[in-house]
């Protein structure tokens, strides 16, 4: 989209000579003063500069005695005083300080000072800046202060420029939270102070102490230009504001989007901005009861104007927005985008003569594209519902820079107006995710001369059919064509586009290798072959001098998955020490990972998946340390994990499986990478135990240990994996990785990609883990899928097994379970693969609720003392439907207790018989027995007849 424009006459003058001024002071480094600076104030600077960390050298000339040769220092040329220090942050050059240097304040003269951009880490802005009595421009933006404003700069009286927006300082608390610090100001009477002010920005800086925009306003009469964006205002229709008719008046420029309130009706004070040129009131909550309808007939002289992501406009017929279309004969710039409006864009916008600019992207909008007028140079109409083909007359719209369409129901193939010249000046052209057929031929894009961006994906029945002879005659700097078909191979008029910063051709059918002339081509910053049938090595890919496009800043990539390139990786790929992103997965690569790989500082993901690559893990990728996601599963790999991976501290993803590494799983996974969410070492031939501080893994939500030879327990504190506890999911990688993780789920092996981090997986399957079931995994409320199958596990499947609400894959097939199947089991809503088979499970299957749909009875196989359906052994207590579950599971329990009462009576049986047969043979024995009962007897009558005398004297006495 393009920049702001439209600010008036005054505001372009002032950017001109602030412009030549700053290219004077940079360039020319103030070579015709003929007068040398004071020795106070280069010493000032010399004091400054030590100040503050310089590492990329923006006061490397700051040398010499003579300071006003020193580049972005401007003294004045007749008295030799510094008057201007242009210190703003650019691409190459930050400073960065704990505090702004007083020695600063020696510099009595200056005029002009601008410190945007740097980095103050949070500190006040220091008081004396208020002593720069000769001061007009003062530009402090972006450069981390925060605290409150000093009312020492009302003493500024000069001052006709101020700039404090976007102070942010963030401070980070903990692992989970950060702090942000804003500048803030608990009044504005300073303002009072600055007569000849006509340029504000508080934009970000803290105002909720003022609430009403009043006060701003009554202390700013001179302002011309005012931004108050995100700064807690609370705006309503007071009096006082109304009767601001004079500052009103002077307004040309008002900011007051993202974080203000505006209350009750619509302000009326908005009909006193006869001068206001430019509003933005995007992202404001206007109140239900505003009167929007009135606000495009109250500013006549708006030329441009704002309301994005407006609360109050939303589902809103776009035709009762521009119902007075008349009043609006002024306006060049109209955004009303993503703000969900509905109905089709009316004819009726032709009577817009000065419209230059249209946003209507990101809403609900359908019908066909209307005609335009043809002074239109920016359309945007993307993300709608619009249908129908483009029409003929956008190739009429001879001044059009910028188009995009993407992102609807566009149909029919591209017209041919595009071809006959009137786009001549467009640079940027987005048809992609629509339905467009047919062919882009040379003639589509011969006279297309400015054209710099060119995006066509996914229209898949889109095909460039352009020769290998044709050039064309722009040069671009972004080209994207995926999923549309390319004819002739690779595209072989690409080749003289050498100013391409994205290049991506992924899913458009090219095969062969890589063409010779690639090579010679600067480094593409994003590259993207993906998804194709490219074969041969990759000695071909670009290796030229790059391209650097500050304006632009993207993140290098390089994206050659799914192809069949060969041979081994070459050292050439170590020059791209930019790279974020390295995908080479799913080739046939061979070979080791080159040494030269530790240049690659920047990587935050790397994969080299399903390869043929060998060896073991160079040393150096645990050095690559702000590394993010590393894939090396499905290749030849071996020996054991270096210990020099536990430098990867930021580790998110770490896939190791399918290949042959071994000895044990070291318990540094667990201790020093603490942000693991993906851990796999699949299929294997690690050994030993599963270390417990895989526990500490508190984002773990996948875990894939299966197919190795590990022994031992399950850790019982498992069960502590926050990750796999709730529905919260993992942060995820960037939406251009696919990352491609196989998991065995529902019995099969799935592959996700940009879903992984939607899946919470447990498998520790076929290993020779030994033990119980730990009832602590049944506290995973959010684990999806558990296999635990083809181990030696015994005991009992845990009762409480049906609290894992979202379990939809259960194998714990292949062990030695044993006892019932709990009837929680039943209340597992989501389940649907479950395998039980070849345990020593016994009773009756638990039926009703899902189980109802698992019917298969290969699920319970191999337990031979299981029965009911729908296994063909029937219960001997026939099923009652009407027993709950509970009632149930007791039924099962009936066997056991017959036998138990069984071997009660078997016992004392045993013991009677045993003891009269022993009386029978002993005589001696027998006639003590006798003897002991007779005197038995004897004391217990005794005992009796005396208890009955005393009853019968205590009733005599009454």
């Amino acid at each position: 989209m393009g920049n702001r424009w439209g600010l008036g006459l005054h505001f372009i003058i002032v950017t001109i000579i602030m412009v030549a001024t700053i290219n004077t002071c940079l360039g020319a480094r103030n070579i015709n003063s003929t007068v040398a600076c004071f020795e106070h104030e280069r010493l000032a600077l010399l004091k400054f500069k030590h100040s503050v960390r310089d590492d990329n050298g923006m006061l490397s000339s700051w040398v010499g005695n003579d300071c006003c040769r020193w580049e972005r220092v401007m003294c004045d040329g007749v008295t030799g005083h510094v008057e201007s220090l242009y210190l703003s942050r650019d691409e190459d050059f930050i400073l960065v300080s704990k505090e702004l240097s007083t020695s600063l304040g020696e510099l009595r003269h200056l005029k002009h000072l601008d410190l945007s951009g740097n980095a103050f880490r949070g500190n006040q802005i220091p008081e004396f800046i208020g002593s720069f009595k000769q001061l007009t421009y003062l530009n402090l933006s972006n450069a981390d202060f925060s605290g409150i404003i000093p009312y020492h700069i009302g003493n500024l009286s000069n001052l006709k420029s101020l700039d404090l927006s976007l102070n942010y300082y963030i401070r980070i608390v903990s692992s989970s939270g950060v702090i942000e610090n804003r500048l803030i100001a608990h009044d504005v009477n300073w303002i009072s102070g600055l007569s000849l002010l006509e340029h504000l920005d508080l934009s970000s800086v803290n105002l909720t102490g003022l609430k009403i925009l009043d006060v701003v306003l009554y202390m700013a009469p001179s302002v011309k230009v005012l931004s108050l964006s995100d700064c807690g205002l609370l705006i309503n229709d007071s009096c006082l504001l109304r009767n601001l008719s004079t500052t009103l008046s002077n307004i040309k420029h008002l900011d007051l989007r993202g974080g203000n309130i505006f209350t009750g009706k619509l302000p009326h004070f908005f009909q006193n901005l006869t001068s206001l040129q430019f509003l933005d009131l995007s992202f404001v909550p206007l109140g239900a009861s505003s009167n929007f309808a009135n606000l495009l007939s109250v500013i006549p002289s708006l030329v441009e104007l704002h309301l994005s992501y407006c609360s109050y406009l939303k589902e809103t017929h776009l035709s009762h927005i521009l119902h007075n279309l008349t009043t609006l004969s002024n306006i060049q710039y109209l955004d009303l985008s993503s703000n969900m409006l509905t109905g089709s864009i009316p004819e009726s916008l032709k009577k817009l003569k000065m419209l230059q600019v249209l946003d209507l992207s990101h809403n609900d909008l359908m019908g066909p594209i209307p005609t335009f007028h043809g002074k239109l140079k920016e359309l945007y109409l993307s993300g709608n519902y619009l249908n129908g083909s483009i029409p003929e007359s956008i190739g009429r719209l001879s001044g059009l820079t910028a188009l995009s369409l993407d992102e609807n129901k566009l149909s029919g193939t591209i017209p041919v107006s595009i071809s006959i010249g009137q786009l001549s000046k467009l640079r940027s052209l987005d048809v992609s995710y629509n339905s467009l057929e047919g062919a882009v031929s040379e003639s589509h894009l011969a006279n297309l001369l400015m054209l710099e961006d060119l995006n066509t994906a996914y229209n898949s029945k889109l095909a460039f059919n352009l020769s290998h002879e044709w050039l064309p005659p722009f040069q671009l700097i972004h080209i994207d064509m995926s999923s549309c078909k390319t004819e002739n191979g690779f595209p072989q008029w690409l080749r003289n586009q050498r100013k391409l910063q994205r290049l991506v051709l992924s899913n458009t059918t090219i095969s062969g290798p890589l063409p010779t002339w690639l090579r010679k081509m600067p480094i593409i910053p994003v590259m993207d072959l993906s998804h194709n049938n490219l074969s041969g090595p990759l000695t071909n890919l670009p290796n030229g001098v790059a391209n650097v496009d500050d304006e632009d800043f993207i993140e290098p990539v390089l994206f050659l998955q799914n192809n069949t390139f060969s041979e081994s990786i070459p050292r050439s790929l170590c020059k791209r020490t930019d790279l974020v992103c390295l995908d080479l997965s799913k080739n046939r690569l061979t070979g080791e990972i080159p040494k030269c790989f530790k240049n690659l500082q920047n990587l935050r993901f790397l994969r080299l998946s399903s390869n043929g690559l060998s060896g073991t893990i160079p040393s150096f990728i645990g050095h690559l340390s702000i590394l993010g996601s590393l894939n090396l599963n499905d290749n030849n790999f071996s020996g054991e994990l270096p210990a020099e991976l536990w430098n990867l501290s930021e580790l998110l993803v770490l896939d190791l499986g399918d290949n042959v590494f071994c000895g044990k799983i070291p318990e540094w996974i667990g201790e020093k990478i603490k942000s693991l969410q993906v851990f796999r070492l699949h299929k294997n031939n690690f050994t030993g135990g599963i270390p417990r501080s895989l526990c500490t893994h508190i984002n773990l939500q996948i875990l894939d240990v299966a197919h190795n030879s590990l022994t031992g327990t399950i850790p019982h504190c498992l069960g502590e994996l926050q990750g796999m506890h709730d529905s919260h999911y993992g942060v995820g990688i960037n939406k251009p990785i696919e990352e491609g993780l196989v998991q065995v789920i529902k019995g099969s092996s799935l592959e996700y990609t940009n879903t992984w981090n939607y899946v919470k997986n447990m498998d520790l399957s076929s290993n020779k883990l030994v033990g119980d079931i730990p009832v602590e995994l049944t506290t995973l409320q959010g684990l999806m899928g558990l296999n635990l199958s083809n181990n030696h596990l015994s005991g009992c499947i845990p009762d409480h097994i049906g609290n894992m609400k979202a379990l939809n894959s259960l194998d714990l097939s292949g062990n030695e379970l044993g006892g019932m199947i709990p009837p929680s089991i039943a209340t597992l809503t989501f389940l649907s693969y479950l395998n039980l088979s070849n345990n020593k499970l016994s009773g009756q299957i638990p039926t009703g609720n899902q189980l109802q749909t698992l019917i298969d009875p290969s699920i319970y196989a191999g337990n031979k003392d299981l029965c009911g359906p729908p296994m063909p052994k029937n219960c001997s207590n026939p099923d009652d439907p009407t027993i709950t579950p509970n009632k149930k599971y007791e039924a099962t329990h009936e066997p056991n207790k017959v036998w138990f009462y069984m071997d009660i009576m078997c016992g004392s049986a045993t013991g009677f018989w045993g003891v009269i047969v022993v009386l029978m043979l002993k005589k001696q024995w027998r006639n003590k027995l006798f003897m002991f009962a007779e005197e038995s007897m004897d004391k217990i009558h005794v005992a009796i007849m005396v208890r009955v005398n005393k009853m019968r004297r205590g009733r005599g006495a009454i």
